[in-house]
Parts: structure tokens; sequence; C-alpha cells
């Protein structure tokens, strides 16, 4: 017996994700679609906006989430790949005079191409050491954006104000209404691309890979394309969520860009449920609305109160929002059968 097969043979078999592992059903999906298209025409333009933000940073969560999720690498540098998005839209938009949904694939291809590349000489590092890299790089690009060199575009460290576009064909809703709406159009189609990424044959080999990088390799897969592949899909997804929250904040600036927002994308990944797809929203909410609250129950101590509160998450609900939609669909089908 060869070592290829030796290790194929000691290797665990990598199984197919089942549906429900990924998506929710569909009664399920339904009614959370039904109600984020319904609740914009009963809430404040603010609420909109956070409602806007909440579906931006679940894309970003969820791009992550293909990275981590379902390739098995750890990356702390998406908001570098977010600030590139959103600069490429807003230098796009306020420079060149572009319509602001054509810089958005745009601004995805770029991140795309920044990830692969990034994504090559990262394929010698694994774990923390790969953690580290990227790290490294949300440290150093808010100092780049900075740099005099691109200051006639970027604006330096006094960024660059974007403007926010009205509703097409004379449409009867405010700017914040539209830019929602064409926000959730953009969210589901990337949601059911990611799904049925994940599905396919590249799907398959980057959950061998994340499941036994040796063993995936002795089956057949290329696994440095893969991972650099894995890269590039979630650089260009970010890129695209990057766009989206530069056109709905209206502004753009390095030090909006930190490596606290990676922090909390990573964040929200690990509370949403690592390799969830539909937990992107609810780690989304959590990085969104969980400081709000915790400010309110305490000004001065706002962050010792979130912190808290992320403890007690974690400690009551280890695996994130996959494991209480487990639960509750466990509950469901006994009452069913009942």
């Amino acid at each position: 017996m060869s070592a290829a097969e030796e290790v194929v043979t000691e290797a665990p078999a990598v199984e197919a994700v089942p549906k429900r592992a990924m998506t929710l059903g569909l009664g399920t999906s339904l009614a959370v679609l039904a109600a984020l298209v319904i609740a914009p025409l009963f809430v404040k333009n603010f609420i909109i906006f956070q409602m806007t933000m909440l579906l931006i940073y679940g894309l970003a969560v969820l791009a992550l989430n293909i990275l981590t999720g379902g390739s098995g690498q750890f990356s702390l540098g998406q908001s570098a790949f977010y600030a590139v998005g959103a600069y490429t839209s807003a230098i796009l938009m306020e420079h060149v005079g572009m319509n602001y949904a054509l810089t958005l694939p745009i601004a995805g291809l770029i991140c795309f191409a920044f990830g692969f590349i990034f994504g090559q000489p990262a394929l010698r590092l694994s774990g923390v050491y790969l953690a580290l890299a990227t790290f490294a790089l949300a440290v150093a690009m808010p100092q780049l954006l900075k740099l005099g060199f691109f200051e006639h575009w970027t604006g330096g460290v006094q960024g660059l104000v974007v403007t926010k576009p009205d509703a097409p064909f004379g449409l009867p809703m405010s700017q914040d209404m539209w830019l929602y709406y064409f926000t959730l159009v953009i969210t589901i189609g990337i949601y059911i691309a990611s799904v049925n990424l994940l599905r396919s044959r590249s799907g398959r080999a980057f959950m061998a890979i994340r499941d036994n990088e040796i063993a995936a390799s002795a089956m057949g897969v290329d696994v440095a394309l893969y991972k650099t592949l894995a890269f590039g899909v979630s650089a260009g997804i970010t890129g695209v969520a990057g766009g989206l929250g530069a056109i709905a904040v209206q502004f753009v600036a390095p030090d909006g860009y930190t490596i606290t927002l990676a922090i909390s994308l990573f964040l929200g990944m690990v509370v949403g449920g690592v390799g969830w797809l539909p937990g992107s929203i609810v780690g989304s909410a959590f990085i969104i609305f969980v400081p709000n609250i915790a400010e309110s129950i305490s000004k001065g101590l706002s962050g010792a109160v979130f912190g808290v509160l992320l403890f007690l998450v974690i400690f009551l609900v280890p695996h994130g929002a996959r494991q209480v939609a487990m639960i509750a669909q466990h509950h469901l089908g006994k009452l069913k059968k009942n």
C-alpha cells in the first residue's frame, strides 16, 4: 500500500454537507425574507439605515464564513479588503462619475484579485501564523491609505465624501429605503451564490481541505489553488460589502477601517456560528446592536458591559446561533410528530 493510500485510509471521510447545515428551511427562509421586505415600510429612516448596515456587515461576515468555515483558513484582515472595496466605489463615483451600481462588481473583482494574490504567500502559513499575517495586513491598510502618494484619490487623512444615490425611475421612496432594498437584492443574490458554491465541487474541495489537508491532496484536490481561491472569493464578497458600506455611510476615511473592524467581523462569525451561512446575519446584528445596548446600560463602562454580554453569549451558546437553530428545529420536529 502506498503512502498516499495509507493517508486516505487513515483520514476520516469528508461527508457531504447536509442541506440544513448551510441554509434555513424553505418556510423559515420565506418568513425571514418577508420580514426583511416589509419592515422598512413601518420604521423611520434611521432604523432603515441600521437595517442596511446589518445586511452589509452580514455580507462581510458571510465572506469570512466561506473562508474560515468553508476552507478552514483564519483571517483577521477582512477590514483591509472591506477598505479596498469601499475606496474603489468611492473613487469611481466621485472622481470618475461612474454609476454606483457599476462600481460594486469592479470593487468585487479588484478585491478578488487582491485576495487571490495575498493568498499566494499565505500558502506557506497556517493556523495562528496565517492569522498573524492577515492581522498585519489589517494594521497596515489604514496607514497605506493615508500616504501622500494616494491623497489625490483617497482624500488622505480627511477621507472622501460619497453622494448617496436617489431612487431611480422617480420611485416614491427615500434614499435610505431605496438603498436598503438595493442592498437586500444584492445580499440575497450573493447568499444564494455562496450556498451553491459550498454545495458545488469547489465547495466540497474547500471542506476537504478544512477537514484534512493531507487527505485532500491525496484525493487529487489542488490544495494551493483552492486555498487561494477561497481567499479570493472571500475578499471579493467583502469588497462588495465595503462598496455598499461606503455608499450607505456616504463617507470613507482610513480610520474607519482599522483592526477593530476586522475583529468585529471575526466576532460576528463566531457568534453566528462558524460554517453556518444564515448565522452571518445574527452575527452582524450582534456587532451592530449589542455595543449600543452596552452603552445604554453604562456609558462609562460600555466596554466592560459588552465584554460581559459577549462572555454570556459564548458561555451559553458556545457554537453560536447555529446551535440555537438546531435546538429549535429539533423541538419543532417533535411538535409536528405529536
